[in-house]
Formats: structure tokens, sequence, C-alpha cells
């Protein structure tokens, strides 16, 4: 077998590493909604809260006050973005790093939109800051994304530097 190829070249594998990441992402915001006051920064270390909120837009906030159509959109555009990746994946399997990579943001993708059809919007609640500064409130399936998307630009610029040389 290729080092580059799923087993049996399915997506098994990939869907299973969107689920657990799903499930993860879940598990933590069930968690962070029962445990964690909302609002209120609970210090974790010197430079790490747990806070609950509830973000009705996308990343860094985009349009959380758009007065409520957004929740619908951003569901469309995550089960869109799904179904694309899902055909993605099927197409790839012969490149497991994009495939994980796909896999990470399938997960991340689906547990946000969970978040939005059963809460009207997503559950935040990891607080990174430091000297005053605070990055926005995220949370597991967000950072799966994030992850999941620098992957992705790391292996297209190993592929250009290869292609060139």
């Amino acid at each position: 077998m290729d080092k580059y190829q799923s087993p049996n070249g399915s997506t098994r594998w990939y869907l299973v590493l969107a689920l657990l990441i799903l499930i993860v992402d879940q598990i933590t915001k069930w968690w962070a909604q029962i445990s964690l006051p909302m609002g209120q920064a609970l210090a974790v270390t010197d430079f790490l809260n747990w806070f609950l909120i509830y973000n009705p837009g996308a990343a860094f906030s985009f349009l959380s006050q758009a007065g409520g159509w957004q929740r619908w959109f951003f569901t469309i555009v995550g089960i869109l973005a799904a179904v694309v990746i899902i055909w993605l994946l099927q197409k790839n399997t012969h490149d497991r790093s994009f495939c994980i990579a796909l896999s990470l943001i399938l997960g991340g993708a689906i547990g946000n939109v969970l978040d939005r059809l059963l809460y009207g919007a997503v559950v935040d609640f990891i607080d990174v800051h430091y000297q005053g500064w605070h990055w926005p409130a995220f949370n597991i399936a967000d950072s799966a994304i994030s992850i999941g998307a620098t992957l992705i630009v790391i292996n297209e610029i190993k592929r250009a530097i290869t292609q060139r040389s």
C-alpha cells in the first residue's frame, strides 16, 4: 500500500475520523453548557479560560448581529461544504494527508451545523488570551476546521515546491 493511500482505498477511515471529531466536539460543548456559567471567564491557566458564549455568526462573530437569517445561511453553507468534502474524499482516497485535512474540516463543520440547528448559534467556550488581548472564543470544531485548513495550505505549498524542483 502506498503511504499516501487510505487502507482499502476507501473513505471509511476518513469518515470515522470526522465522526470522532464530531463526537469530541459535541461532548465538550455539552460539558461546557452544563458546567460553565454564561459569559463568565473561569481561569484554567495564565493564558486559557473557559468562557461559555453562543455565537450566532461565523468566525470572529462575523454577521453575529445580522438579525437571524445568518443561522440558516451558515447552516446551508455548512451542509453544502460537508457534501462537497465527502465527494472530495471519495475522489482523493489516494492522497492521505489531503483526506485527513478534509476529515478534520468535515467533523468540525458538521459539529457547528448541529449547534446551529439545536441552539440557533454555535457553542464557544475556549478563550485564549495574552496580556489583556483575547482571541475570539472558539470550540473543538473550530480548532479542527483551522487545523484541517492549515494542513491543506501546507500540503499545497509542499506540492508547489516539489513540482518546481
